[in-house]
C-alpha cells in the first residue's frame, strides 16, 4: 500500500521559535520513489526483486511500502507530484475492510460479505495483480439469493452460505440451501441443496464477466468495460493484448452464452438431494486452477495452555504468513513474505526482512530467502550507494517527509543474519551471506551524516528508529564478524558506543517528568518532540551470543522512563500502542504514524519491554493486542484506529489497511514466543530460556518451534517458571 504525500501538519514545539520541519525531496541518486498506489509494478526506475535496473515483469504485483496509499496507479510516466507540490492529492481507495478477502500468492480474491462478485470497486479473483474475473453472480430458479453469512476458512479460502425460496413448498421457509466455497486459486465450489419434500427442477444461472484490469487501474476507478466473451470448451474465455482468463465449468454447463456472460444447467433434486458445480477461473487456456502457495518454509507451531486465544491466535498468524509466500522471480527457489494484501502483493523489503526476523522461532529458511532475494538486489560498485539495499519511500505522517525503506532493510540485512545464525542457520549459509552483510555496514559507515547521525533519507532527518536500527546493525554485526572469524568486529562496537553517546547527548529531552526520546532531529539539528510509537524500537536490541541481548542506546534511567511512557493511556489505547501519543499535536487515531496501532510495532514494543523487565507495561499492551486480535478474528491488520478502549467498545479498523499484512501476521508469533524468553546460541549449542514474570497469559506451551534446525518445545507455568520438553540432541540449555 503507498503512502499519501506528506501533508503539511503542526510544526514541532520547541523552546525556539516555532518552525516548520523541512521537507525535502529524495535525491536523485537514491532509490526510486515510491509508487503511489497498487499497481502491476513499480514507478519507473525501481528495480524488480533480484534484477538490478530492471522493471517489474508484466502482471507481477507492485511492492510498495506502508501507509495509508495515495490515489493508486500514478501518472503513466511521472507519476503523482512530489511531496509539498501543488494539486497534490490523498488518497481515495476503496474501503476494504468489510471484505472477505482470500490470499495464497500471488492469487487474491476480493469478495463482498455476501459473497456475489458483481464487478463493483475492488470485487473479483486476482492473479499476479491482474483481475482475471470481476463479475460472478449465481441465482437459483430464476432468484437472488438470500445471502445469510459470509465467513473466512482460512488465509485462502472463504465460505458463503445462502437460501432460496421457490415457492414448491407453502409457507415462509426456504426450500434451497447454496454453499459457496471460493479459494485464492480461482477456484469456486457452489453445492445446491434442496430441502423441499418434494423432487424439483431447479435452472441454474452464472453470470460471469471481466475486464482484465490491473488491480492498480481497478482501485483508481479506472478498469475500463467488461470485455466481450467467447465459449471455450466447458466455459468461456476473455482477452485483451496479452492478457487472457478462462473460467471453465465441472460438470458442463447445458448452455454457454457468450454474449450474455451466462453458464446455465438445470438440476434435478430429490428431497435432501445436493449437486455441486465446481468453476475453475485461470490466466491461460488450461483446465485446471493453477496451485497457489511455494514450498513452506515455516515449522507448524503449536500453542495450548490457560488463554485457548492463544492457539488460535498462532494458527492464524501462521497460516496468514504462508500464504503470502511468494517466490523471487530471479530465483523461483527462494520465498519470500509479501508484504500484505490487497495492495501490496510484493516483495517491501523492510517488511519481509522484519517478518522473516520475527518468524525465526519457526526456523530459519523464510530468513535465510529473504536475506538471499535481497542480497541480489544490493547495489554494487564504490560510490556512496555500494552496499544499499533498494527500497521505496514510505510516508511518516504529517510531522516528517517519507523516510527510505531501503535504509532500514540495509541495516536489518546484518542484524538478521547474525539473529538467524543464533538460531541455527547453517554455517555454510551464514558464509554465502557474510559478504552483503559486510556491504551492508561498508555502506553505513559512509552514510553517516556531518553530525554523527543517519539521515533517512540523505539529507534528510534524523529519525530516532534509524538511529536504533543503525546501533543494532552495529553490535551484531560485530558479532557476526567475530562468530565467521572475520576482523572489525571491536571497531564497530567502538562505533556504537560512540553512537550511543551522541544520541544521548542529542536526542534525549529533559523535561519536569523525566523527559523523552525526540521523534527525530532535523537536519539542523533542531528536535522533533513528539512521543511516538517508533521509540520502542528503541528498547529492541537484538540478541547477541551466549543468550546475551545486546546493549540499547538508552541508559537504565532513560529505559525505564520510556518504559513508563509507552505504558500511559497516552500511549496504550487499550488495544495496542499508539503510533503517536494521544495529546500530540496532529494526533489522528486512523493515522498510520500519527496516532493509529501499529500491530507490528506494538510487538516490538511488547517483546522490548519484556526483555529489559517491564513485565507489567509490557503485559498491558500484550493483552490489548490479544483482544484486538479476538476482534479482528485474529487476523490482525497492519494498522487500526487507536480509539480509547472503553467499557463494550471494540478496535475500529482502518478501511484501508492491508489484512493479512505480513508484519502484522509475524507480530503474533513475535509475541507470543517472545513471552518464553527464548534465547538460542546454536553454535555454541545452547538455548537459554526466561519466561516473562507473571505469565500475563498464564501457563503455556509452544510446541514445534525450531532452534539448531531441530524441533523445540517449551513450557512455561502459571508461576512463570519454564521447563524445555524438546530440544536438539546437545543443545544445553544455558543462561
Amino acid at each position: 500500500m503507498a503512502p499519501p504525500a506528506p501533508e503539511s501538519g503542526p510544526p514541532g514545539t520547541t523552546s525556539a521559535p516555532a518552525r516548520r520541519p523541512p521537507v525535502l525531496p529524495p535525491r536523485t541518486d537514491g532509490p526510486a520513489r515510491e509508487r503511489h498506489g497498487p499497481g502491476p509494478g513499480p514507478a519507473p526506475g525501481n528495480p524488480a526483486p533480484g534484477r538490478p535496473g530492471t522493471a517489474t515483469p508484466p502482471g507481477r504485483a507492485a511492492a510498495v511500502a506502508g501507509g495509508p496509499p495515495q490515489r493508486p496507479g500514478g501518472g503513466g510516466s511521472g507519476g503523482p507530484p512530489p511531496p509539498g507540490a501543488a494539486g497534490a492529492r490523498r488518497a481515495e481507495l476503496p474501503p476494504v475492510h468489510e471484505a472477505v478477502i482470500c490470499v495464497a500468492a500471488p492469487g487474491l480474491v476480493i469478495s463482498p460479505e455476501h459473497g456475489q462478485l458483481t464487478g463493483r470497486g475492488v470485487e473479483g479473483i486476482y492473479r499476479s495483480g491482474r483481475r482475471l474475473l470481476a463479475r460472478c453472480v449465481l441465482r437459483v430458479a430464476g432468484r437472488d439469493l438470500v445471502a445469510l453469512q459470509g465467513r473466512s476458512l482460512g488465509a485462502d479460502r472463504a465460505a458463503f452460505t445462502a437460501t432460496v425460496r421457490t415457492g414448491v413448498e407453502p409457507g415462509p421457509d426456504p426450500d434451497i440451501g447454496v454453499e459457496r466455497v471460493r479459494h485464492a486459486d480461482g477456484t469456486e465450489r457452489i453445492t445446491v441443496r434442496s430441502f423441499a419434500t418434494r423432487p424439483v427442477r431447479l435452472p441454474v444461472e452464472v453470470s460471469l464477466g471481466t475486464d482484465l484490469a490491473e488491480l492498480g487501474a481497478v482501485a483508481a476507478g479506472r478498469a475500463g468495460p467488461e470485455l466481450a466473451a467467447g465459449v471455450h470448451a466447458a466455459g468461456l474465455r476473455w482477452s485483451s493484448g496479452e492478457a487472457l482468463a478462462v473460467t471453465t465449468a465441472e460438470p458442463a454447463p447445458d448452455d454457454a452464452l457468450a454474449t450474455a456472460g451466462l453458464l446455465r444447467w438445470e438440476l434435478e433434486l430429490g428431497p435432501g438431494e445436493s449437486r455441486t458445480i465446481e468453476l475453475r477461473t485461470t490466466g491461460d487456456r488450461a483446465a485446471r486452477a493453477p496451485a497457489g502457495q511455494v514450498a513452506n518454509p515455516l515449522a507448524g507451531a503449536r500453542a495450548e495452555g490457560d488463554d485457548p486465544r492463544a492457539e488460535a491466535w498462532l494458527r492464524t498468524s501462521l497460516d496468514d504468513l504462508r500464504a503470502l509466500l511468494l517466490r523471487d522471480p530471479a530465483e523461483p527457489a527462494d520465498a519470500f513474505a509479501a508484504a500484505g494484501v490487497p495492495w501490496r502483493l510484493g516483495l517491501a523489503p523492510a517488511e519481509s526482512l522484519w517478518a522473516a526476523r520475527m518468524a525465526l522461532p519457526l526456523g530459519t529458511g523464510l530468513a535465510a530467502a529473504t536475506l538471499r532475494t535481497l542480497a541480489r538486489s544490493q547495489a554494487g560498485g564504490r560510490g556512496p550507494g555500494a552496499g544499499k539495499i533498494p527500497g521505496p519511500l514510505r510516508a511518516a505522517g504529517p510531522q516528517l517527509p517519507p523516510g527510505c525503506t531501503g535504509t532500514e532493510a540495509t541495516l536489518g540485512f546484518p542484524a538478521v543474519l547474525a539473529e538467524a545464525r543464533r538460531w541455527g542457520l547453517p554455517e555454510e549459509e551464514v558464509a554465502r551471506l557474510l559478504p552483503a552483510a559486510e556491504r551492508c555496514l561498508v555502506w553505513l559507515r559512509g552514510a553517516l551524516g556531518p553530525d554523527g547521525f543517519l539521515p533517512d533519507p540523505d539529507p534528510g532527518p534524523r529519525r530516532c528508529e534509524t538511529q536504533a536500527h543503525a546501533h543494532r546493525a552495529a553490535l551484531l554485526g560485530a558479532d557476526l564478524l567475530d562468530g565467521c572469524g572475520r576482523p572489525g568486529a571491536s571497531e564497530w562496537r567502538e562505533w556504537a558506543a560512540a553512537l550511543r553517546e551522541r544520541f544521548l547527548d542529542r536526542f534525549w529531552i529533559d523535561g519536569p517528568d523525566g523527559g523523552r526520546p525526540a521523534a527525530a532531529l532535523h537536519p539542523d539539528g533542531q528536535p522533533l518532540p513528539r512521543l511516538t510509537g517508533a521509540a520502542a524500537h528503541l528498547l529492541d536490541t537484538g540478541l547477541l551470543g551466549g543468550g546475551r541481548l545486546a546493549p540499547g542506546l538508552l541508559d537504565r534511567v532513560r529505559t525505564e522512563q520510556l518504559a513508563r511512557l509507552l505504558g500511559t493511556p497516552a500511549m496504550d489505547c487499550g488495544w495496542g500502542l499508539r503510533s503517536m501519543a494521544a495529546r500530540e499535536p496532529g494526533h489522528n487515531p486512523f493515522g498510520h504514524h500519527s496516532g493509529a496501532v501499529r500491530a507490528h510495532e506494538s510487538a516490538v514494543a511488547v517483546a522490548g519491554l519484556a526483555q529489559a523487565g517491564y513485565d507489567k507495561e509490557a503485559a498491558g499492551l500484550l493483552r490489548g493486542l490479544l483482544d484486538a486480535a479476538e476482534t479482528f478474528g485474529y487476523r490482525l491488520p497492519e494498522m487500526y484506529a487507536a480509539e480509547q478502549r472503553t467499557s463494550g467498545s471494540a478496535p475500529l479498523p482502518h478501511p484501508a489497511a492491508c489484512r493479512p499484512a505480513a508484519v502484522a501476521a509475524a507480530a503474533g508469533i513475535h509475541v507470543l514466543t517472545a513471552l518464553a524468553g527464548i534465547r538460542p546460541d546454536a553454535p555454541a549449542s545452547t538455548v537459554a530460556v526466561t519466561p516473562r514474570a507473571g505469565a500475563p497469559l498464564g501457563a503455556l506451551r509452544l510446541a514445534g518451534l525450531r532452534v539448531a534446525g531441530e524441533p523445540f518445545t517449551v513450557r512455561i507455568s502459571r508461576l512463570g517458571v519454564g521447563m524445555v520438553e524438546e530440544a536438539a540432541d546437545g543443545l544445553q540449555l544455558g543462561g
